[in-house]
């Protein structure tokens, strides 16, 4: 029997989470919708709308100068893995190329990706998993 969670793909289970309105706004934004309802499968570490606030506050933005800006699409990227990586498959020092193509590290006590701590993990969805994360992470300066 499949669980019905299982039945939506990674985008219509963050918005059914409600705790993603930012992210799901930011994917409209940067038309990356479509993508993350493709076949996939998608590793998405998803940050929360708390974590979204944190880093307006950072970057002294709103959240519409945030979603205005050049760089979104690959912020989004940054947060997607290909394939599905469930916390069992982690080891500590892991790096996984994301798809904006940088990469992300690993460390598995607590579990972390970057300084961003993994708060509820293995989210399935029908094209992946969702790892929720504290912090929005920000790929490297090219």
């Amino acid at each position: 029997m499949v669980n019905a969670s299982e039945k939506k793909d990674v985008v219509d289970t963050a918005v059914e989470a409600g705790q993603f309105t930012i992210l799901v706004k930011a994917l409209e934004k940067a038309g990356l919708v479509d993508t993350l309802k493709g076949n996939g499968p998608f590793t998405v570490f998803a940050p929360t709308d708390e974590a979204f606030t944190a880093l307006l506050k950072q970057l002294n933005v709103t959240p519409e100068q945030l979603l205005e800006r050049p760089d979104l699409k690959n912020i989004l990227l940054y947060h997607v893995v290909p394939g599905k990586v469930l916390s069992t498959d982690l080891k500590d020092g892991m790096k996984v190329k994301t798809l904006e193509g940088s990469e992300v590290s690993i460390s598995t006590n607590p579990v972390m990706i970057n300084d961003a701590k993994v708060v509820k993990a293995d989210i399935p969805a029908s094209n992946g998993v969702i790892h929720v994360i504290d912090k929005v992470l920000l790929p490297p300066a090219k």
